[in-house]
């Protein structure tokens, strides 16, 4: 009955949303980085029409300082050089990071890099780490994504139809990929391609690959325009694309695996970083309304922009307890999934 004591009512109502100190620390080391090293400096750039060279090397230079600060890829552990922080304090932390232009990029901790260096920290080789994992997180190679195509569902990944062939010790891939995140400029795409394809559960018929963008028949067909960006996702064509054995990433059959582990904190990340924006937005809103006036009182005086702001504050607040709630369960082992 309502008001009727249980037992465990007292722990149960013990209900703490506030970050601990660890993550709220992360979260504001971030925010200092941003506000008072790297968005001056983009400022000025801006201000004065910085030559392209120049922003490069600024760039390059305030990851330098973010790297010297301890602020580098805090999703990744200690002995990787990343700061070994939970999905909680990365997720809090990601959505700092975007309210400034390349934020993620500064601290080596955007996508698709993010992801790549989880999933070749699990089921990498010790070769494809040294190879490929140890650059990524010292900053010195970018990589990509090669899983959704234009022709089937980007949902249900079993009915992918790029297609990986065994041709002795190498493994040749034919298909074609869109949204491939982060083509431009990578150094590799990890590749989802199918290598088995009668095989009896639909999950195992997918597997795997590192394959560098340099390889040939690694083909950038056209950009991809998307809300907020220009490009930087490009539809990949796999022209008999051909890469040895021991680049497949995990195990044959384990590419379905090895996705859903990749994007489950990726997205989780993806979440904050545009709650992050969405913050970053309302706050401009807020600060717009109580300064402009029009028609005899303040914007925010106004009963119909007070609307606004405040459904705005009310989608943002619960948005980001539910992404919050979800880091919360993966970190601690709970099932996330509902």
């Amino acid at each position: 009955m309502l008001g009727e004591e249980r037992p465990g009512d007292q722990a149960t109502m013990a209900i703490d949303f506030t970050f601990s100190d660890e993550v709220e620390d992360a979260r504001l080391l971030v925010k200092r980085f941003m506000g008072d090293v790297a968005r001056p400096k983009m400022a000025e750039l801006s201000s004065r029409r910085a030559s392209g060279d120049e922003w490069r090397q600024a760039i390059k230079d305030l990851r330098q300082t973010a790297r010297n600060q301890g602020l580098w890829a805090p999703h990744m552990p200690e002995e990787w050089g990343g700061m070994g922080l939970g999905v909680t304090a990365v997720a809090a932390m990601s959505a700092e990071a975007v309210k400034t232009n390349m934020g993620p990029y500064l601290i080596n901790c955007q996508a698709p890099d993010e992801g790549n260096m989880h999933t070749l920290l699990h089921f990498g080789t010790d070769e494809q780490k040294d190879k490929w994992l140890k650059p990524l997180c010292e900053g010195t190679m970018r990589s990509c994504f090669s899983m959704t195509e234009p022709e089937v569902a980007g949902s249900d990944p079993t009915q992918i139809q790029t297609a990986a062939v065994r041709d002795g010790d190498e493994w040749v891939i034919n298909g074609l990929k869109g949204f491939t995140s982060g083509a431009h400029g990578a150094d590799f795409a990890s590749v989802i391609a199918k290598t088995d394809p009668h095989a009896e559960i639909a999950q195992a018929r997918n597997s795997a690959f590192i394959v560098p963008t340099s390889t040939p028949g690694f083909d950038i067909v056209r950009d991809i325009s998307t809300m907020g960006g220009g490009g930087g996702h490009p539809e990949i064509r796999y022209n008999d694309v051909r890469v040895p054995h021991a680049n497949m990433l995990g195990e044959q059959g384990g590419g379905h695996k090895l996705g859903q582990v990749r994007l489950g904190p990726a997205r989780l990340a993806h979440c904050m970083r545009w709650l992050g924006t969405i913050e970053q937005a309302l706050e401009m809103l807020v600060d717009r309304a109580q300064k402009r006036y029009a028609h005899g009182s303040l914007l925010s005086e106004k009963q119909g922009i007070q609307w606004i702001m405040a459904e705005s504050a009310l989608e943002l607040y619960s948005s980001k307890l539910m992404v919050l709630h979800a880091a919360y369960k993966i970190e601690n082992g709970m099932d996330f999934r509902s």
